[in-house]
């Protein structure tokens, strides 16, 4: 029987503690802001935004969006990172002038930079901390393990990389020019797969007994697509996150648990 990593279960009992901090930070006369700033109109850039707004709603934070030209987007930046009444920002990716994102997040104020972008950020990133924490919260521990990271993305793999460096565990990683993925991925006893290429992932890749994480996205015609390819989830001998509410649910998650914090370090 197959193994998943359920997202989706974890998501619901960490949204009940944020609330309960949301409620405990009010009471004390601070209430939490994030401030989304989106210089793309995409539609899958557009679903992202409307999850985050309803987990604030859900939560009580309130969560404001900004849609500036982007020659407008650093006076918009360094005004939200005067105001004492914003805890966190975020600048929605992509750009639509992807050469220009490295310049554009490291406006945002280190303390307020809850999607840890920024060269000085004070946060953890979220997708990769929702990936960690789904795998603790299924008792995965990957000490002595093999880990292959798909992917060097500024918002999955590069980080996630970092992280797992620092703590000492087995990590390497697969690029587009890596030159036989299927061999590296059989290789591994952990695939966390983070590309922006659909359905990479083959059954014919995999080893039975493999944890397989699924946190890649392709967007087309404004639907997305994971990594994994529709023939993995026939498999009943994977440990692997569902085709829905995988990583996803943990990664709006792990964003808002950077706000309450800043919140909570914030002066009331």
């Amino acid at each position: 029987m197959v193994k998943s990593l359920n997202g989706s279960e974890l998501a619901g009992f960490i949204k009940q503690r944020h609330a309960g901090q949301v409620r405990a930070l009010r009471s004390r006369k601070v209430y939490p802001k994030l401030a989304i700033v989106q210089l793309k109109d995409d539609p899958v850039i557009n679903t992202y935004v409307r999850l985050k707004k309803g987990y604030g709603a859900d939560i009580g934070v309130e969560v404001d969006v900004y849609t500036p030209k982007e020659v407008d987007a650093p006076k918009l930046l360094d005004k939200l990172s005067s105001s004492d009444d914003v805890h966190g920002i975020i600048v929605q990716l992509p750009l639509p002038n992807p050469e220009r994102t490295d310049e554009i997040v490291n406006l945002v104020a280190p303390d307020k930079d809850v999607d840890a972008l920024g060269k000085n950020a004070l946060f953890e990133p979220a997708t990769p901390m929702a990936i960690l924490w789904l795998l603790a919260g299924y008792n995965i521990n990957l000490v002595g393990q093999k880990v292959l990271i798909i992917g060097r993305g500024k918002l999955v793999g590069g980080p996630l990389e970092k992280i797992l460096k620092d703590s000492g565990l087995n990590v390497s990683v697969a690029v587009k020019e890596s030159a036989d993925l299927g061999k590296l991925v059989k290789e591994a006893n952990i695939v966390i797969s983070a590309a922006n290429e659909a359905e990479i992932l083959t059954s014919d890749m995999l080893e039975p007994g493999q944890v397989i994480v699924d946190a890649g996205v392709a967007g087309e015609d404004g639907k997305t697509t994971g990594n994994v390819s529709s023939d993995v989830y026939k498999r009943t001998d994977l440990t692997i996150t569902p085709q829905k509410g995988g990583v996803g649910p943990l990664t709006v998650c792990a964003l808002f648990e950077n706000v309450i914090r800043a919140a909570s370090d914030a002066k009331g």
